[in-house]
This record gives structure tokens, C-alpha cells and sequence, in this order.
């Protein structure tokens, strides 16, 4: 026979080993969940492109001569950075006196400059103004909602639109169909208007007179 003593300290032995056990998975545990809740969510496409431009127009800052600080910033800077950009763009914008100017489809290549176009640069202004006022900009001093930079907006969106004859202008939505009255609706609108139906007259009411 084995003493007791000898069992008793091997069931302590185990005892401690599975809280052991148990504290190291639990210890685990929140230590996961603390990282899950500690990494910043994933930010959308919206997010990720707005944060890129902002660091491209503060950069645009940097490498101006003079360097221009954010609070110096106006909209006359807005609109050199745009004219910069034309640089890199990709859409080819004929001049009135190309042969395929007006021609959505040309059917040659042409030497006329390539822009960036009127799209990309009015969602590029509409994301540049919301980072603005979500890194301390006042709204009403926002350069990027002043009325010079929705004035160059149009005028680009004119020009582009007779250069490569293409209508940038929203389409309307057309209005469904009023609903014709179907059979046996009359009845029902009745009573539902507090207008009840007459009752019918009985044979019985024309006997007595």
C-alpha cells in the first residue's frame, strides 16, 4: 500500500497543474481579446484615398518655394495644385482646332495634351475638403469650398465636355406611372373615407305605407 501522504500530495499536484493550466488560457485569452480590441478597424477605400491626397497636398506644400504652411494656404494655392496634377493625367482633351475635337470615339491618335480629368479632380476637392476640416480646419475658412475652386471646376467640366463630346450633365430620373384604380377599389375608399353605403330598402317598409 502506497502511504497517504504520497497520494495526497499527488492530487495537490495535480490540482495545481490544472489551475496552472487554467490561468495560462485564460491569461491567453484576454490577451487576444485585448489585441482585437486594441487594432484599429480597417479603413474603407474612401478613407484610404482621402488620407493619400492629404498627404499629397501637404507634401505639394512642403515643396513649394516659398514653403506654405496649412493656415497660409488659399484657394489661389488650391488652384495651382490642380493645374499641377494636369501633369499626370490620363485624358486626352482635344483643342478646337484638332480634327477630332467633339469626337467621343477618335478614330486616330492626336498630339493634344493629356489632363486629368474633370471627375477625378471635383471627387479629389470634395475629399480634400472634408480631410481639411477633420485636421482643424474652420469650414468657413476651408480654400477647398471656395467659389473660385467650384468656378475652375465648371469651367474644366465645360471644356472637357465640348473636347471630347461627351455630356457630363446628370440624367433625370424618370417618375413611375401613376397607379391606374383597379376594380373594386371604389367601395373600399368609401368606407374608408367615413362615407357608408345606404342600406338597401326592404319589401317590408313599402308594405306598411
Amino acid at each position: 500500500m502506497e502511504p497517504i501522504g504520497d497520494s495526497s500530495s499527488s492530487e495537490n499536484n495535480n490540482t495545481n497543474s490544472n489551475s496552472s493550466s487554467m490561468m495560462m488560457i485564460s491569461s491567453s485569452a484576454s490577451t487576444s481579446s485585448m489585441a482585437t480590441s486594441s487594432s484599429p478597424p480597417a479603413l474603407s477605400r474612401y478613407e484610404s484615398q482621402k488620407r493619400r491626397d492629404w498627404n499629397t497636398f501637404g507634401q505639394y506644400l512642403k515643396n513649394h518655394r516659398p514653403p506654405l504652411s496649412l493656415s497660409r494656404c488659399s484657394s489661389a494655392h488650391v488652384l495651382e495644385f490642380l493645374r499641377y496634377l494636369d501633369q499626370f493625367g490620363k485624358t486626352k482633351v482635344h483643342n478646337q482646332i484638332c480634327p477630332f475635337y467633339g469626337h467621343p470615339n477618335p478614330p486616330a491618335p492626336c498630339p493634344c495634351p493629356l489632363r486629368q480629368a474633370w471627375g477625378s479632380l471635383d471627387a479629389l476637392i470634395g475629399r480634400l475638403r472634408a480631410a481639411f476640416e477633420e485636421n482643424g480646419g474652420k469650414p468657413e475658412a476651408n480654400p477647398f469650398g471656395a467659389r473660385a475652386i467650384r468656378l475652375y471646376l465648371r469651367e474644366v467640366r465645360d471644356l472637357q465636355s465640348k473636347a471630347r463630346g461627351i455630356s457630363y450633365e446628370k440624367k433625370k430620373r424618370k417618375r413611375p406611372p401613376p397607379s391606374l384604380h383597379q376594380p373594386g377599389v371604389g367601395s373600399s375608399s368609401s368606407t374608408s373615407t367615413g362615407v357608408l353605403p345606404l342600406p338597401p330598402h326592404s319589401s317590408s317598409s313599402g308594405a306598411n305605407q
